[in-house]
């Protein structure tokens, strides 16, 4: 497993597996078991999601740009939607009682709109904290960023963002991630002479589960109309289908069985045995998704497929928050 001091600008060769006593190994796997179920659980009466590609985007140019570890673009991701999902479900509560003060349908889901950024800077800052405190945005360089982009906050508003996230989520929000799944399951593996060394995979699995983060929708949309033989899911299904989505432990196996596959397809067998063994998940549901994975990792790289491009402006304003940070 990764050491606490990993910087996201690190070697790859900095990372180690193979350091952790199986006892410990046992007890976190069998942890993030019941964190997984829990979650796939809670999903089950979820009206939707809130996960765009342009925003998933913008977390991680930020959290490269300040050398954060992979692990808080993640986590961030995985607050901004908890937190935005709690909004959208105040807002229709609004919405639904009589109105008060003026208030109305469009102006609360303005509202919900211009402070979009503030709250995306909001979910970064709290991941950064959650990292081990050895690299934490500053107000100042989240100030800075909001200024260069236009968004002219005070340091109070800023703080004021933050609380509300928290107060939102309970101040639940050292989530799991599916990287903490993907780095668990590959220590396991080595444990179990998997023949493609997990230093190897792991690389590659960084590669893909961006990749599924930034093309959540369709990579789960091509997973769905897979698994019913149907290309054309009715509302129900897609309902039924989110807590999917929500499916840490799946998503795992599914990134490391591809990327096995991309690193030496002919161990690929042996790879997906051990997955199927580890977790109790299907070989048959393994391979679907990995081939889902697969293939919407040939089509990103398809000369004139539209991929999304990192705004200039977002580009420029981070440049500005750093700088001015150093």
């Amino acid at each position: 497993m990764a050491g606490p001091g990993r910087p996201g600008g690190a070697s790859l060769s900095d990372f180690q597996f193979g350091v952790v006593n199986t006892e410990t190994i046992e007890d976190a796997l069998l942890h993030l078991a019941e964190l997984n179920e829990q979650a796939v659980q809670e999903a089950a009466g979820r009206a939707g999601s809130f996960r765009e590609a342009r925003v998933v985007e913008f977390v991680f140019l930020l959290s490269e740009q300040l050398c954060l570890e992979k692990s808080v673009s993640y986590q961030a991701v995985e607050i901004l939607e908890r937190f935005m999902v709690k909004r959208a479900e105040d807002i229709c509560r609004r919405a639904a009682a009589p109105l008060r003060d003026g208030e109305n349908w469009r102006a609360l889901k303005e509202q919900l709109s211009n402070e979009l950024i503030l709250r995306l800077v909001s979910c970064v800052q709290l991941a950064s904290k959650l990292s081990f405190h050895y690299k934490i945005i500053s107000n100042v360089t989240a100030l800075n960023f909001l200024q260069a982009l236009g968004y002219l906050y005070t340091k109070e508003e800023l703080l004021e963002s933050e609380l509300d996230v928290l107060k939102s989520l309970d101040f639940q929000i050292n989530l799991p991630t599916p990287l903490a799944y993907v780095e668990m399951l590959l220590e396991v593996l080595g444990y179990n002479g998997c023949l493609v060394p997990a230093t190897q995979l792991h690389a590659t699995c960084l590669t893909l589960l961006d990749l599924v983060y930034l093309l959540h929708e369709p990579i789960y949309e091509n997973l769905l109309r897979a698994s019913i033989k149907n290309s054309t899911p009715s509302q129900l299904q897609g309902e039924k289908f989110i807590s999917v989505k929500e499916d840490f432990m799946l998503l795992a196996v599914g990134i490391i069985a591809a990327s096995a596959f991309i690193q030496n397809h002919e161990c690929w067998s042996q790879v997906v045995g051990h997955l199927q063994s580890i977790t109790g998940i299907a070989l048959a549901s393994i391979a679907e998704f990995s081939y889902v994975i697969l293939t919407h990792s040939v089509g990103a790289n398809t000369p004139g497929r539209q991929q999304p491009v990192p705004s200039h402006l977002a580009a420029r304003a981070l440049r500005t928050a750093v700088s001015s940070n150093t």
